[in-house]
């Protein structure tokens, strides 16, 4: 991952990453997926005939920068990380994958390469939708395009406020505006959630940082009692003092 820049990432050759497998001989459900929720049960069925799934390890490459934008992603289970490289070879994490999040809609809507590269933070489950059933589902399929609509204008605004993380000069305020970027909002009284906190060195990739500092960071900011560690979430416990730690107070 930070080897010279002229060299890319390589999905490795195994079986586990090039085998395909059809959605129907598999239990997907697709309702869990926002982008699908709203479809016809016909419509739903149709979509699912077109599925491949994809069966994908950790640290494997699942979409490769430059590729061709062959079909939508959706991630079924497992945790994805969008990272880009330097022309000085450095990985640089652009943002993290759940379940029920989908990927590498840009290059089939524009019948373009791919901009970026999708790697594996843990052993994933990725169905693919070739490219030309991904596009008439936009055509054909209102409530798709309506989510697909609203998906990229929330795309443009959050890496709008990414780009507006990056440029803060203090590295802790970095890492606290990441924090509330990242937090879930609960119901009312209730703490922010970080739900499948990536790992201290991804949050450092993510931010420009070592991984040492994103830990000094959030070990002050445990001890403190702002935050609260808990299986692979954090609980944002006073988000009030976290706000006022990223706006310099």
């Amino acid at each position: 991952m930070t080897s010279s820049s002229n060299k890319q990432l390589v999905a490795p050759q195994t079986a586990g990453a090039d085998a395909t497998i059809p959605a129907v001989n598999i239990q997907v459900h697709l309702r869990k997926i926002p982008l699908l929720a709203g479809l016809a049960e016909s419509e739903l069925v149709a979509i699912k005939a077109e599925l491949r799934i994809r069966q994908y390890a950790k640290r494997d490459v699942v979409l490769q920068k430059g590729g061709e934008g062959d079909g939508l992603l959706f991630l079924l289970s497992g945790q994805l990380q969008v990272i880009d490289v330097t022309e000085d070879g450095r990985a640089i994490g652009l943002r993290m994958l759940a379940p029920g999040d989908f990927f590498g809609e840009i290059a089939v809507i524009n019948g373009s390469r791919r901009t970026a590269s999708v790697l594996a933070m843990s052993a994933v489950l990725v169905a693919f939708l070739p490219a030309p059933a991904a596009l008439h589902m936009f055509s054909h399929y209102p409530s798709a395009a309506n989510q697909m609509l609203r998906h990229l204008a929330a795309k443009i605004q959050r890496d709008s406020e990414f780009r507006s993380l990056l440029s803060i000069n203090d590295t802790k305020r970095r890492i606290y505006a990441y924090l509330m970027q990242m937090t879930t909002p609960q119901q009312p009284g209730l703490p922010g959630v970080v739900e499948n906190l990536p790992t201290h060195q991804d949050i450092a990739n993510m931010i420009n940082t070592s991984r040492e500092t994103v830990t000094r960071a959030l070990t002050s900011l445990t001890q403190q009692g702002i935050i609260q560690k808990d299986m692979h979430r954090l609980i944002i416990v006073d988000a009030l003092a976290l706000q006022r730690l990223v706006d310099g107070v």
